[in-house]
């Protein structure tokens, strides 16, 4: 009988850091958790503090190289803001988007990994934004299917990041959110982005669009696909009760984002690092904005189980009768591990 999960160690392959700026230039960020070391490929950083840009990096474009998931800005290259990855975490200068005196910040950071289902592509377009006959494939390193894409042209400014989640309608090629912005699902009427084809286990179809294939341009794409008790992109069905729908993952989530596929309204983004066990307090950011961190008592509160999580308000950012909610999660821990021992803990957070 096939295991329950191959990643008995989620901290391996993603980790969540939470750290206070000193100002200062190298600024070591050393992962604190006890597990396996990690260094990452993805470093995604916010303020909590302050109203500053979401900032992206990742080992692919480099150090430095600037992008950012509320913005349609081209990259950037700034020295001063995160300048390496290292073996247990990365290293920030002074930018005061990732490394303001006593400021509180939360990085969220993950491991190029095919066995952990996340992979890095890089490409340029070829599109000319009308023509389907310009669309292309690009190759990615999964050896399975994609569940999970976002992509961000590089070079132009206006581009916002267009995101595939296999559980967004019944036809997810031929639809596309975007990470940017609160707006509905929405299906073009010349298939910009995922070239109303579906993804495959080697490749992912590009639309001829400019936001992910402008001719001559580059894009930077984020691809993963799910693994059992690591990681799950889901979506369910709103119910607009306080008792909300439980939600099955097939482990304890350390990360989770929602977003209402058929209405406008926010990405939320909610992490067990931030959310400090039995407080009371539920810390949400919004990842198409530069809020700062929300951690109001009784606001918008998540509960980590498990096996799954469960939302126990009304708000529509998650919980409207009849509206459909895509979300994306990463493990803390699976619920059974690769020897069929259940792991400890059952109900909420202890």
């Amino acid at each position: 009988m096939a295991a329950f999960t191959t990643i008995d160690d989620p901290s391996a392959y993603f980790k969540i850091q939470l750290y206070t700026g000193n100002g200062s230039a190298n600024h070591a960020i050393t992962f604190d958790d006890t597990d396996t070391d990690m260094q990452p490929d993805l470093v995604w950083i916010k303020n909590r503090d302050a109203t500053d840009q979401q900032m992206w990096f990742d080992s692919v474009r480099g150090a430095t190289k600037v992008i950012g998931s509320n913005s349609t800005d081209a990259e950037t290259t700034d020295a001063d803001t995160l300048d390496s990855f290292t073996s247990d975490g990365f290293q920030v200068d002074a930018d005061v988007k990732v490394n303001t005196n006593t400021e509180d910040y939360v990085a969220w950071c993950w491991k190029e990994s095919a066995t952990a289902g996340f992979d890095i592509i890089s490409y340029e377009g070829t599109g000319d934004n009308t023509n389907v006959s310009t669309a292309q494939n690009v190759n990615h390193s999964l050896s399975a299917v994609p569940h999970l894409m976002t992509m961000k042209n590089r070079s132009a400014s206006g581009q916002g990041w267009p995101v595939y989640h296999h559980r967004n309608t019944s036809a997810p090629e031929t639809e596309r959110l975007i990470l940017n912005t609160t707006e509905a699902t929405y299906d073009d009427t010349i298939p910009y982005d995922w070239n109303d084809t579906a993804p495959t286990s080697s490749v992912v179809s590009i639309g001829p669009g400019n936001r992910n294939n402008k001719d001559g341009d580059d894009i930077i794409g984020y691809l993963w696909s799910e693994k059992q008790g690591f990681s799950k992109f889901g979506s369910y069905v709103g119910n607009g009760n306080a008792d909300a729908p439980f939600v099955y993952t097939g482990f304890r989530p350390k990360f989770l984002i929602i977003k209402v596929s058929d209405a406008t309204n926010n990405w939320v983004l909610w992490d067990r690092e931030r959310n400090p066990v039995n407080e009371g307090t539920h810390c949400s950011l919004i990842p198409n904005g530069t809020d700062v961190d929300n951690c109001n008592t009784g606001y918008l509160v998540m509960d980590f189980l498990s096996n799954g999580f469960k939302y126990t308000d009304t708000n529509a950012i998650a919980n409207t009768s009849g509206k459909i909610y895509v979300y994306i999660a990463f493990a803390f821990a699976p619920f059974v591990n690769s020897s069929g021992v259940p792991c400890t803990g059952g109900g909420a957070e202890e």
